[in-house]
């Protein structure tokens, strides 16, 4: 245990996924021994991206702009919807550069045991999307884990009846890992050998 502040500044960073109690003292020392114009900066940043940074109107990507670039550019296709978890993930699938369409982001998974269910996802805001009839076909992303897979059933079974053909990526992600994590290569190639999760049929009158 350290003195007061240095102690909450460990214990804060600590919060942090992926920081474990040593990762967070090292960090912790390392701001304490770095110029103060470095931790100035670090700090303003993290005010400015706490207070420019908010969910593209369309798509609920993390942007800064009313609409992300995505969705803003005329090149995509828009009869092609790829649903994912989180902002992080459309990065990983723009890095295969297999993917041409557009996004919509839940915002996470469900997750009952976090308290986590679909009210609390950007899953009306995907319904009221899909109420463009150019779309033709939505492609769902999540994370090949538990929540992911739930997630993945609850919209199959949300969408069977719009008239939209459903896919899902294909085997080749393992199980319990995350999108962000996968390679180019094997996400690229999941994405080309998406299979069929729902095929359209017309939507009731």
């Amino acid at each position: 245990m350290y003195d007061g502040v240095i102690q909450d500044l460990i214990d804060e960073l600590g919060r942090l996924p992926g920081i474990g109690p040593k990762s967070a003292q090292r960090i912790a020392f390392h701001i304490l021994d770095a110029p103060v114009d470095d931790v100035r900066r670090l700090a303003e940043s993290l005010t400015e991206v706490k207070q420019k940074v908010h969910v593209c109107a369309v798509c609920c990507v993390m942007t800064t702009d009313a609409e992300c670039r995505i969705c803003s550019d005329p090149r995509r296709d828009p009869s092609v919807l790829c649903v994912v978890e989180e902002s992080k993930d459309v990065v990983a699938i723009e890095r295969t550069r297999e993917f041409r369409g557009r996004y919509h982001v839940l915002g996470g998974a469900i997750s009952p045991i976090d308290g986590v269910g679909p009210d609390q996802l950007h899953i009306k805001e995907l319904l009221t999307r899909l109420n463009d009839p150019t779309i033709t076909e939505v492609i769902i992303a999540t994370d090949p884990n538990l929540e992911g897979e739930a997630t993945a059933t609850y919209l199959i079974r949300t969408l069977s009846t719009l008239g939209i053909t459903v896919s899902k990526l294909a085997s080749g992600l393992p199980m319990g890992g995350d999108l962000e994590y996968a390679d180019e290569l094997t996400l690229g190639r999941a994405f080309e050998g998406r299979v069929a999760a729902l095929h359209a049929t017309p939507a009731p009158v």
